[in-house]
């Protein structure tokens, strides 16, 4: 392939071709007119040897070729964006790079309020794209990292991706307040069985590690509803007599609102470690800015640990970061960038964060 001669404005006109399905659509979303756009498409056409798109009555729909384009163009495109933004120092500040964040709907409540505190603190241009955890995204670990920045996750799930401990968390069981079968705030091994429950994911590479684990345990319970999120569990309880599991710091958050009654169970469950997973790609030794996103998120790990706690979050200075100094940050900000760092992280209390 002749690399040189590329015109790599063609990668982001088609990435905007196969999202859009619409010439005019996609012109408008990069800023071309629909004639140049066309244009476009007739040199993709010819450079891949297919259509791409094709007319189906009113509507255009992809190619075989183009539906295995469409992943790869964005991922792609990424690269190239991160590649084009590397700077020698991110300043958090000035910066106006959007992130893509993976995390369940469960994660998002608990991170995000002190996420988006200390974003709009030492952020405020700093835009975020958070997309949810699906079958693919865990099937394909290695190659969803290469196109986001960020998966949150429970730790045990891959063995060959490095993580770094965010929070901890532990499992309760929920009923709807008026749950008429149960009157004590903890669950016989007994009602374990009789009970009818409602599971939030089960499928091979899609579960909770609490379900797991009472699997393993001989635990037998009749499942007749599955959801794909931890969320709707409450509202699916409501006027029923079926109990589910959720972590503990959900469970609280939703039962300030009424409407569930949490449980424990009678049996040991080990605690969830959530953790954060990443892939940090580097060049001649120099590491993107994605490292301090992923400090970011670390920091916003230790809010939610300090808010549970009653305590504060300590600083975490060098967030302003000489990107070929830096070196890895964990959630608890062990082996910080020895890079002088310029206008810290200020002190955030679990206070100011909700």
């Amino acid at each position: 392939m002749d690399l040189p001669g590329i015109d790599l404005n063609l990668l982001v006109a088609l990435h905007a071709l196969l999202r859009e399905r619409s010439v005019t659509r996609a012109g408008e979303s990069i800023g071309l007119s629909q004639p140049a756009t066309s244009a476009a498409l007739a040199r993709l056409r010819r450079h891949f040897g297919d259509e791409l798109l094709t007319r189906d009555g009113q509507r255009y729909v992809l190619t075989p070729l183009a539906i295995s384009l469409l992943d790869q163009a964005e991922v792609a495109l990424r690269y190239v964006e991160h590649t084009f933004a590397a700077r020698p120092v991110f300043d958090a500040m000035t910066s106006d790079r959007e992130f893509t964040v993976i995390m369940s709907d469960y994660a998002l409540t608990v991170l995000g309020g002190p996420l988006l505190c200390l974003l709009e603190q030492r952020a405020p241009n700093v835009r975020l794209r958070i997309q949810p955890t699906d079958r693919s995204a865990v099937d394909e670990a290695a190659a969803t990292l290469r196109g986001a920045d960020l998966m949150v996750l429970p730790r045990g799930y891959f063995t060959d991706l490095p993580s770094a401990e965010l929070y901890r968390d532990r499992w309760v069981a929920v009923c709807a307040a008026d749950n008429a079968l149960i009157d004590a705030p903890t669950l016989t091994a007994e009602r374990l069985a009789s009970l009818h429950w409602i599971v939030s994911y089960d499928a091979p590479t899609q579960y909770t590690p609490a379900d797991k684990h009472l699997r393993f345990a001989g635990v037998e319970r009749q499942v007749d509803v599955v959801v794909q999120n931890f969320l709707a569990l409450p509202f699916l309880l409501a006027g029923t007599n079926r109990v589910a599991i959720l972590q503990q710091r959900l469970a609280d958050k939703l039962g300030a609102f009424g409407g569930i009654r949490v449980l424990e169970l009678p049996l040991a469950v080990p605690e969830l470690i959530e953790g954060k997973y990443s892939e940090f790609p580097s060049v001649d030794g120099r590491l993107d800015d994605r490292r301090c996103w992923s400090t970011a998120v670390g920091v916003a790990g230790q809010a939610t640990r300090a808010d549970s706690l009653g305590g504060s979050v300590p600083a975490v200075s060098g967030w302003r970061v000489q990107a070929a100094r830096s070196s890895g940050l964990s959630a608890q900000g062990r082996n910080r960038s020895r890079a002088a760092p310029v206008g810290g992280l200020p002190p955030a209390s679990a206070q100011a964060c909700r």
